[in-house]
């Protein structure tokens, strides 16, 4: 399945892809339609690796730098690159209150001290 992953992004060569037809492995449903591919699945083959790498090594810059032979800058810049790529998920802003309450209903603080940060 790798292999044949890694042979249809070759020869794609980074041109957008739409799926049509997606089966089920184990139960033979299919669905058909138009289906874009996921944001990670849009990246070449070199760069999946190196995402997989990164997140197997949790994150780890140094691990990073000793896997692939390259220096810190140039990992910086290839996750700011695949960052740019990969910008799917909307970020909410909370106010101060929002914050608050939000922490109070995930019960990460009292509503003691829930009253007294809303009141400053």
């Amino acid at each position: 399945m790798t292999r044949e992953w890694q042979e249809l992004t070759r020869l794609t060569q980074g041109a957008p892809l739409l799926v049509e037809r997606v089966r089920l492995a184990d139960s033979g449903i299919a669905v058909e339609g138009e289906f874009e591919l996921p944001p990670l699945a849009r990246l070449s083959a070199e760069d999946q690796v190196f995402i997989m790498a990164f997140v197997r090594c949790h994150g780890s810059i140094k691990e990073i730098e000793r896997i692939f032979g390259i220096s810190y800058p140039t990992v910086k810049n290839r996750l700011n690159r695949l960052a740019d790529q990969l910008q799917f998920v909307e970020t909410m802003t909370f106010s101060a209150k929002e914050d608050v309450l939000a922490e109070l209903e995930s019960g990460e603080i009292s509503a003691e001290e829930a009253i007294r940060r809303l009141s400053q």
